[in-house]
């Protein structure tokens, strides 16, 4: 999900799921798939399947990319890469259906607080690229500007919580915000019907926004507070995934490291590989989306996915402050960074 915020309006029946994690074993049992080379050699490889959070977008080039270089076929694993079902990509890794799926830190923390082992692998982008976003024309240049304006929402208690948290560091006032629920329009619509902001991921609409010649004011949350600066989206699967196979867990990270740092080094020709998998996609902003999220898949961290107990904690008591958690997180059950690749030396 990354053209915009919506994910968080589809919030879990995280007690449901908690029901399906005792009731369900971690997924079906194993399939293979044999493949012949074109020496003659066959090759038996285990099937696994990886959920994404939303339709297929540059937030999940590095999948792609390790599906069609074969870096899972080396890893021995024969990767299909699915579409969330009705109850989210979470549930279906959270339950077992599948091993592992794209999700967000604050949909992780949620879990984890309401008892469903949710852990993440990964962070796929090291620093928060979302942020309230305005047509220039809006004058919406700082967050104490949004007061009066209309905000275009989905729905989730974190909306008002970000805005307020921002617009608290210059003064504004978030009582003054008209809220309107815009339902599945996307922000280019609802900007043009009396919508003046909407909460964005600039990689995406961003990016869109550019290519269509409509500027927009951004406000990234990650300025105006390092709490906010989290992961989104992460790799994630469950606790028993990990303890029943870790081996399984470490060979995907490991293939799916090499396919994240090859777009890092390779943007053009991985946009190419979005575009064969996916050819509905809008190639113009495939490639100008890549080449702006490529460099900043693993930014300043020592290896890609890198992942700071700092930041799940921050993240963590800012949703605790603001009542969005019933209880602290046990940050360190949350995720793993021990079945990532060492980091290489550049």
């Amino acid at each position: 999900m990354i053209g915009n915020k919506k994910g968080w309006r589809k919030s879990l029946p995280w007690l449901m799921v908690g029901l399906l994690w005792i009731t369900t074993a971690c997924g079906s049992a194993a399939s293979t798939t044999n493949t012949t080379d074109e020496a003659g050699n066959t090759s038996t490889l285990k099937d696994v399947k990886v959920v994404l959070d939303w339709t297929p977008n540059t937030n999940h080039t590095g999948l792609y990319v390790a599906q069609a270089q074969g870096f899972y076929k080396e890893a021995g694993l024969n990767v299909e890469i699915i579409a969330p079902g009705q109850g989210g990509a979470d549930t279906m890794v959270a339950s077992g259906e599948v091993p592992f799926g794209i999700s967000y830190q604050e949909s992780v923390t949620q879990a984890r607080v309401q008892g469903v082992p949710l852990v993440s692998l990964a962070a796929v982008i090291q620093h928060n690229t979302s942020g309230f976003a305005a047509p220039t024309d809006r004058g919406i240049k700082t967050p104490k500007d949004m007061e009066g304006k209309s905000y275009g929402a989905w729905g989730s208690p974190v909306e008002e919580a970000v805005m307020k948290s921002i617009m608290d560091t210059d003064g504004g006032d978030v009582s003054k915000v008209k809220s309107v629920n815009i339902g599945n329009a996307d922000y280019f619509t609802a900007v043009q019907k009396g919508i003046d902001f909407a909460w964005i991921f600039y990689a995406w609409t961003g990016i869109e926004a550019e290519l269509r010649g409509q500027p927009l004011d951004m406000l990234y949350v990650k300025d105006y507070s390092d709490q906010l600066d989290y992961y989104t989206p992460v790799i994630v699967t469950n606790e028993k995934q990990i303890s029943t196979d870790p081996e399984l867990v470490k060979s995907f990270m490991a293939a799916t490291s090499k396919g994240y740092e090859y777009a890092i080094a390779h943007p053009d020709e991985s946009a190419d590989i979005l575009l064969k998998a996916v050819p509905d996609l809008d190639p113009k902003l495939v490639k100008a989306s890549q080449e702006w999220l490529s460099p900043r898949y693993q930014d300043d961290a020592p290896r890609w996915g890198e992942q700071k107990q700092t930041v799940w904690e921050g993240y963590a008591n800012w949703m605790f402050k603001q009542k969005l958690l019933d209880s602290p997180l046990d940050a360190t059950k949350a995720y793993t960074n021990d079945y990532l690749p060492a980091a290489t030396t550049k």
